[in-house]
């Protein structure tokens, strides 16, 4: 097994561009591991980062480690890409958490290392183990027997000074209390107490004396002062050889699903002139081993100004370049025609819900006419197949808002086949339907899941009235999974014993859940009182709780909030100098 590991691991390493290998001397030494496969790490831009801004403070030495691809019981140690030295021989085990469904995976991880899963039964000689992520940033709370501290904020504001501040020949529980006191956003869930009511709802999370009630994330106000973009290129992504380079940060929008767009507030935009300069750097024609293509990442690619005009410059030595998320009522002609020359087959509207009520009740700010116009134009630009993006058990959802999305699928279709005529071909309409979770630190935290039942009903329903629409292929995620996902996102300390049980059953989540003491449905179907505590509520990203649930109720009415604008509103509190997010 060990052969075909270092088989593995050199033929990774062969076909990358950007691998940074230092000597451990002296140095800090750091395994970074994102639980999941290699493919699925490094298609994640958020880990790239990380991975330089370790290896780029002198002192440290980071390394990468993934969810191997082999039961725990046949490897002997996990050991790191670079090196091939055992994840538990480093200082620190930093772990990047996107999902919430990689969090078994943590577990099976920490296994394959040979490290005790509980915080509390790993000495001082064993690595120290930090977490930190997109999950992290919403509820780490599911795992938070687990991890010794969590890093509660963005990357470049958080991470150089926690590694300025670790010593690994401190004490370590002197050293988290130290630590926990001094840096906004280090969370140490040992230094806290779950407490809970009568009826098991979360009463509180109670501090040691001295620490803060609330931990307050780290954010990068000036996105200019950072260059977040790939620093590996590699063939075995989901993107293949493509440079990736973030262009923004959270969402002006408020789709009140959308956990990125409350989180991740106020929304930031890069400096065009910075990123073309950043995009030039990294993929010169004259360097043979450059991505051939650049993908723009952020939640708001289409909102950056001046977008038409980068697009331009960095197009002009036949750079293609390929967009992580465009809203329709943003198509202008210009990235028509740079979706067309980087020869893009498939693009993707996110209509997320079919009846107009129901776009209203989730904040969309898309109408049935936009989502039409955008698909003539995708049409007549060349680009030959569309896939459509909706959600399924959104909050205060009917059944005839389900037969909507029908109805619009079908008025798509008509629209492409207009288009699609004088083009002389026809292409692809793919359907994606996806079981709406409600997430942490949005308006639709106080919304109970759909029950799985309910959501195969409507999935069934769907699919059958559309089976016989030619050129239209429905997919649908698994129920059972976004319910899982939804346990691990609303979950308190309790749903460790969950994963602990899921562990020793390998992961048969049918006999988990019968066997556990905590009952699943209570985190996932129940309705959240309008005063209830949350177990992420520690977690303080400058926003109001009384502004989230006045969404919630508008979303109740179907009324629409207008767009995040930090120049000109405090309204959710996070641009509000004097306002510390208690709310």
């Amino acid at each position: 097994m060990t052969k075909k590991v270092d088989r593995d691991r050199f033929r990774l390493l062969d076909a990358e561009t950007g691998t940074i290998r230092k000597e451990h001397g002296g140095r800090i030494s750091v395994a970074l591991i994102y639980p999941n496969t290699y493919h699925v790490g490094m298609s994640n831009l958020g880990f790239q980062t990380v991975y330089r801004i370790l290896n780029e403070l002198d002192g440290v030495v980071c390394e990468r480690a993934f969810l191997p691809d082999t039961p725990p019981s046949d490897i002997k140690a996990l050991s790191t890409l670079e090196s091939g030295k055992a994840v538990s021989a480093f200082d620190m085990v930093a772990f990047s958490i996107s999902f919430e469904n990689d969090f078994p995976n943590l577990l099976t991880i920490l296994d394959a290392a040979n490290l005790p899963l509980r915080a509390a039964d790993r000495d001082g000689g064993r690595p120290l183990l930090a977490a930190g992520g997109a999950a992290c940033l919403l509820n780490p709370e599911p795992i938070a027997a687990f991890i010794d501290c969590f890093l509660i904020g963005e990357a470049e504001a958080l991470l150089p000074r926690f590694m300025a501040c670790f010593d690994p020949q401190e004490d370590r529980r002197a050293w988290l209390l130290e630590s926990a006191q001094q840096i906004d956003g280090l969370y140490v869930p040992s230094l806290y107490q779950d407490l809970y009511n009568e009826d098991d709802t979360f009463k509180a999370l109670k501090a040691k004396p001295g620490l803060p009630k609330r931990v307050k994330r780290a954010y990068v106000p000036d996105l200019s002062c950072f260059r977040t973009r790939s620093t590996i290129v590699t063939p075995h992504t989901t993107f293949d050889r493509t440079f990736l380079v973030e262009v923004s940060r959270g969402c002006p929008h408020g789709c009140r699903f959308c956990a990125a767009g409350y989180v991740y507030r106020p929304p930031r935009f890069r400096p065009p002139g910075d990123l073309a300069k950043c995009i030039r750097e990294e993929t010169s024609p004259a360097d043979k081993t450059a991505a051939p293509r650049v993908g723009l990442v952020g939640a708001a690619v289409s909102d950056l100004p001046g977008l038409e005009a980068l697009c331009s410059d960095i197009s002009g030595d036949g750079t293609e370049i390929s967009f992580s998320s465009l809203r329709a009522d943003a198509l202008s002609d210009d990235l028509l025609t740079q979706l067309k020359n980087s020869r893009v087959k498939t693009a993707t509207i996110a209509p997320d819900a079919g009846s107009e009520r129901m776009r209203a009740c989730i904040n969309k700010g898309l109408s049935e006419k936009d989502i039409l116009e955008a698909t003539a134009k995708l049409v007549a630009a060349g680009i030959p197949n569309l896939k459509l993006y909706f959600m399924i058990g959104l909050p205060f959802e009917t059944m005839p808002d389900v037969d909507a999305i029908v109805d619009l699928c079908k008025n798509i279709k008509r629209a492409f086949l207009e288009s699609s005529r004088e083009k002389g071909r026809m292409g692809q309409i793919t359907v994606s339907l996806n079981a709406f979770v409600p997430k942490p630190h949005t308006p639709f935290q106080w919304a109970p899941m759909e029950t799985v039942p309910i959501l195969k009903k409507k999935i069934k329903r769907i699919k059958k009235a559309l089976r016989n629409v030619p050129n239209v292929t429905v997919q649908a995620d698994i129920p059972r999974g976004a319910y899982i996902q939804a346990l691990l996102s609303r979950g308190d300390r309790r749903v460790a014993d969950i994963l602990l049980a899921g562990r020793d059953l390998q992961w048969n989540w049918a006999k988990i859940f019968k066997s556990c003491v905590v009952d699943p449905d209570f985190y996932v179907h129940r309705q959240r009182d309008e005063h209830e505590v949350f177990p992420w509520d520690f977690i303080d990203h400058g926003i109001r709780k009384s502004f989230l649930l006045a969404e919630y109720r508008r979303a109740r009415k179907g009324k629409k909030t207008g767009v995040c604008d930090p120049s000109s509103c405090s309204l959710c509190g996070v641009c509000a100098p004097t306002q510390t997010g208690s709310g």
